[in-house]
C-alpha cells in the first residue's frame, strides 16, 4: 500500500464511464421517453444504480491495497442512447465520486461504472448474453497532485 501519510487532505472527484451494447433483443425492451429498460428481473437501470453506488462504497474491498476512502458524493447516471440501424443500443453509465480525503477517488468511479455495467448483464442475460461491456474508462479527475480530462 502507498504511504499517503503526508499527503494533504483536499477534495477530490473523479468520473467514469462504461459503455455497454444491447443487442437487439433487449433493446426493443427499451420503453418511454427516457428509454427505460425492465426485464423479468425489474428496472434494470434502477438496480444498477443502487448496485454501482454500492460498489463505489465497497472499493477497498475490491481492489487489493486500494485505500479505503469515505465518500462525500456518488451518483450514477444511465442513459440509452438512440436504437441504431441494426437494432442495437449503446448504454452509456457515468459514475462520479467525491471525497474529502489524501488519495484520489478514481478507483470508486471506476468500479461503480463496472458493477453497474455488470449489473446490467446479469439483468438482461435472461434474454440474451450477446450484451457487450465495450469500455470503461476515466472521463476526469480533480484534486490531488494534477487535474485530469480525457476529453
Amino acid at each position: 500500500m502507498v504511504d499517503v501519510g503526508d499527503k494533504a487532505v483536499t477534495s477530490r472527484t473523479a468520473q467514469a464511464r462504461a459503455e455497454v451494447v444491447l443487442p437487439p433483443a433487449l433493446a426493443a425492451l427499451l420503453t418511454g421517453e427516457r428509454l427505460e429498460l425492465t426485464t423479468k428481473k425489474g428496472p434494470v437501470f434502477n438496480a444498477a444504480i443502487i448496485a454501482g453506488i454500492f460498489g463505489a462504497k465497497r472499493t477497498a474491498e475490491l481492489i487489493p491495497l486500494c485505500h479505503p476512502l469515505p465518500l462525500d458524493d456518488c451518483k450514477i447516471e444511465i442513459v440509452a442512447q438512440p436504437v441504431a440501424a441494426d437494432g442495437s443500443c449503446t448504454v452509456q453509465i457515468d459514475c462520479r465520486a467525491k471525497t474529502t480525503a489524501k488519495t484520489g477517488v478514481e478507483m470508486e468511479a471506476l468500479t461503480g461504472a463496472t458493477i453497474a455495467a455488470l449489473t446490467l448483464y446479469d439483468m438482461g442475460k435472461a434474454v440474451t448474453q450477446g450484451i457487450v461491456i465495450k469500455e470503461i474508462r476515466l472521463l476526469a479527475k480533480t484534486g490531488g497532485k494534477s487535474d485530469y480530462s480525457a476529453r
